[in-house]
């Protein structure tokens, strides 16, 4: 395993984190044992990071965390991050966001955690976006971004980060603010626009090359569905897919995937391989966060980042395909 720094946090990360949500869901759904192996495996090929949410299975991911990690000895366990969705109509961001991580905590059985998340979609105009908040929701004195680093100063999380989802314009001001260690950023093969200027004709959700603003501004990015929710990584359906971006759907992500199987040669490793190795040609990408629903995915997940970034010739094919629009 290879590790990245995180931003300007000082911490070092493995190129490939374990996702606790409900993609995957192998923290929510899986029996005791599968759990206590996931975790064991994770650490041995090196993953030192966790991810998890209050949201995932409604509290379980978190609580499955918790009794987990105690298992383990106090010098094997990874980081952890967590996040909380904040709602803009009841105020209080403050009271809100302490009530939520101290819950979150009670659940992980820890103090504190390495990092703590707002996992709001981001808007102009938040009457636009569904569960969104606007730049000045956040950067307002007394709005969110203070109320997060009020968990910093009382030893509740030790970094702050955002789920950078939403508008484009939004995603950019809040990145630029210097508020946020740290941002979660959709990003894959499917759509690069997060990692890179996309040409006019480019007709999909556009990010407008977010990774980059993050790099300039000393943010330390964790790509979130790699595999656009499996899309990538499997034709068989959860039910599960899409939800993530804006001006985004399940079917015209299909029909980019078909454009891309033609070139992905068996070289290359499996499906899943192939976009996690993608990502982590970024070097504005500190880490990928992996949904796992089997075992087998967290060994390809870490053979894929033993692997390193694709080739060179690779790259340059999936680059001319996403410049012609998968032929949409």
């Amino acid at each position: 395993m290879k590790y990245r720094k995180l931003g300007q946090t000082g911490l070092e990360i493995s190129e490939v984190i374990f996702g606790g949500g409900a993609v995957g869901g192998i923290l929510i759904n899986a029996d005791d044992n599968t759990r206590r192996a996931a975790i064991r495996e994770s650490l041995d090929g090196g993953i030192n990071w966790i991810d998890s949410a209050a949201s995932y299975g409604n509290g379980k991911s978190e609580a499955a965390l918790g009794w987990l990690l105690k298992e383990l000895p106090e010098n094997e366990r990874p980081y952890v991050s967590t996040k909380t969705a904040v709602d803009r109509n009841t105020g209080d961001y403050a009271g809100q966001v302490e009530k939520a991580i101290t819950a979150s905590l009670d659940r992980i059985q820890m103090s504190s955690v390495d990092l703590y998340q707002l996992h709001n979609r981001l808007a102009v105009d938040a009457a636009n976006v569904p569960n969104s908040l606007t730049p000045d929701d956040i950067l307002k004195p007394g709005g969110v971004a203070d109320a997060f680093q009020a968990l910093v100063d009382k030893g509740l999380t030790r970094h702050i980060g955002f789920t950078c989802t939403g508008e484009a314009e939004a995603m950019h001001k809040v990145m630029a603010s210097g508020r946020f260690e740290t941002a979660q950023v959709y990003y894959n093969l499917l759509n690069p626009s997060a990692g890179r200027d996309m040409p006019p004709s480019w007709n999909a959700y556009d990010q407008q090359n977010i990774i980059a603003a993050a790099e300039k501004h000393g943010v330390g990015v964790m790509v979130i569905r790699v595999f656009a929710a499996g899309i990538i990584a499997t034709d068989a359906r959860t039910g599960k897919e899409g939800g993530v971006v804006l001006q985004g759907d399940v079917a015209s992500d299909e029909v980019r995937m078909q454009a891309v199987v033609p070139l992905l040669t068996p070289d290359l490793g499996a499906r899943s391989q192939v976009a996690i190795r993608y990502a982590l040609r970024n070097s504005g990408v500190s880490g990928v966060v992996v949904g796992l629903a089997e075992l087998d995915h967290l060994r390809l997940s870490v053979e894929a980042a033993m692997m390193g970034p694709l080739p060179a010739d690779a790259l340059a094919k999936l680059d001319k395909l996403a410049d012609a629009n998968f032929g949409m």
